[in-house]
């Protein structure tokens, strides 16, 4: 064997979290390498998570004709009939796509990719196995940004056609019509709202009584509406017990605790992730992950081992990809001696439903419990000529604001293009401002961002 290679930085994963931080490192004029398993550059994030998902969700947003529904009837399609290779074909040409631009990321800052899967032998010492053997790298610094893989219960029988995770979703043969989704988290009811939307009759169910407690109440009440519309079933406060097939039907079966037997053609398993901490040999260097895989850091993602840190999904909470990349790049800074200010409290969050929904800032219930007087603005999306050419009557966008300041506290959305408006709303929180500024700011016309001029002038009227 020859000379092992010796980097400034070592990546080990190339999702949103490993991407910017071996970028960060390279613009330092560092020496980077990046390891990721075979045919997964761009990580969980591009090949089996957010890009394949949200990219199946304007694909069947297009295919069904959802959106025109208001103008040519309920019965409306663009094709009246949607097969997986419909869906497909515009998943798989945007991966590749991704895939390549960021290979090319990779290689314009002079990055070396390696193919594998790494383990730690020792704080500088990585061993891979590689598709063609096993080699080693060395590094001065080691991120861990191995990113996560789907839970996957005790005795759940997957097969990846009938019952199967949220990673193996894209590759299904056939549409079910009749579908059971376990696990109302962010990924199953979006994946749950994606086949409603498709004319599937999907029932959702949920061990909690009830769902995204983070979320704005009335923002999720609005949620459930449309999805029941779509004839989705909610079976919540229920646990499930025992996930099997029927092969002489053909069909698949979950018994609950309380009795009750819930039938379809598929049932995709979506109760939170695994992070993949637990595939590093992390004892070697006398560090342990937590029983879901985390490895624990500090402010500056740093591990107790002083030259290794670790960033992205593999920590935790918030697992966006959108905070990931941030935290790779203050990673990436912070391990060469240059300062940044930390990640802000201040995140947006984006749920791709079927409607969309937004969030930033405080909910309704947070102002509440904190006793803070607060009013609340409302603009109904029917009141926007720009929504009504969307053909979206029902969105909704819901300021929260400080009763004595004005100070805009929340902004909370449900709708087309909730996820792109709420950006607005973020920049004017972060910086300390009032709902004021929506009342004297002069918007395009027409467009979905008039309607924080419409909630602010609605919760002025209120005091």
């Amino acid at each position: 064997m020859g000379e092992t290679p010796y980097y400034d930085l070592v990546v080990i994963g190339s999702g949103p979290a490993g991407q910017k931080a071996a970028v960060c490192a390279a613009k330092l004029r560092k020496r980077v390498a990046v390891i990721d398993r075979p045919r997964m550059v761009g990580g969980v994030s591009v090949h089996t998570g957010t890009i394949p998902s949200k990219t199946l969700r304007e694909a069947i947003l297009y295919l069904t004709g959802f959106a025109e529904r208001t103008f040519y009837g309920r019965d409306y399609s663009l094709k009246d009939k949607i097969s997986v290779q419909d869906l497909a074909f515009r998943v798989t040409g945007l991966v590749e796509r991704e895939t390549q631009i960021i290979r090319a990321q990779l290689k314009r800052n002079e990055i070396a990719i390696f193919e594998g899967s790494a383990r730690f032998r020792d704080p500088h010492t990585l061993d891979v196995e590689g598709p063609t053997g096993p080699f080693t790298l060395s590094g001065e610094r080691i991120l861990i940004a191995c990113g996560t893989r789907p839970a996957h219960g005790d005795g759940i029988p997957f097969d990846g056609q009938r019952i199967l995770d949220t990673d193996q979703m894209h590759r299904i043969d056939r549409l079910p019509r009749t579908a059971i989704v376990v696990g109302s988290g962010v990924i199953g009811l979006e994946f749950a709202s994606f086949l409603a939307a498709l004319g599937a009759k999907v029932t959702l169910i949920e061990q909690r009584s009830t769902i995204l407690d983070f979320v704005d109440q009335e923002i999720v009440q609005a949620l459930t509406y449309h999805l029941r519309a779509l004839g989705m079933t909610f079976r919540l406060g229920e646990k499930v017990t025992s996930v099997g097939i029927e092969p002489d039907r053909d069909r698949v079966f979950a018994e609950l605790e309380s009795g009750k037997r819930v039938q379809g053609d598929a049932l995709l398993y979506a109760v939170g992730r695994q992070a993949n901490g637990d595939r590093l040999n992390l004892a070697a260097v006398g560090l342990e992950p937590d029983s879901r895989g985390r490895v624990k850091v500090n402010a500056s993602f740093q591990t107790a081992v002083p030259n290794i840190y670790a960033a992205g999904d593999v920590i935790g909470f918030p697992a966006l990809a959108s905070t990931s990349m941030e935290q790779g790049r203050l990673a990436g800074n912070h391990m060469f001696g240059v300062s940044v200010s930390q990640v802000p409290e201040l995140i947006p969050y984006g749920i791709y439903t079927i409607p969309e929904i937004s969030m930033v800032g405080q909910t309704e219930e947070m102002l509440t419990a904190a006793k803070i007087r607060y009013e609340v603005g409302v603009a109904k999306y029917a009141e926007l000529a720009k929504s009504l050419m969307l053909g979206d009557e029902d969105g909704m966008l819901k300021l929260l604001f400080e009763r004595k300041t004005l100070k805009l506290l929340g902004v909370h959305a449900i709708g087309e293009r909730a996820t792109e408006i709420i950006h607005i709303g973020q920049a004017v929180i972060c910086f300390g401002g009032t709902i004021e500024y929506f009342r004297d700011a002069v918007f395009n016309y027409p467009t979905l961002a008039e309607a924080y001029k419409v909630a602010a002038l609605d919760g002025l009227n209120k005091l």
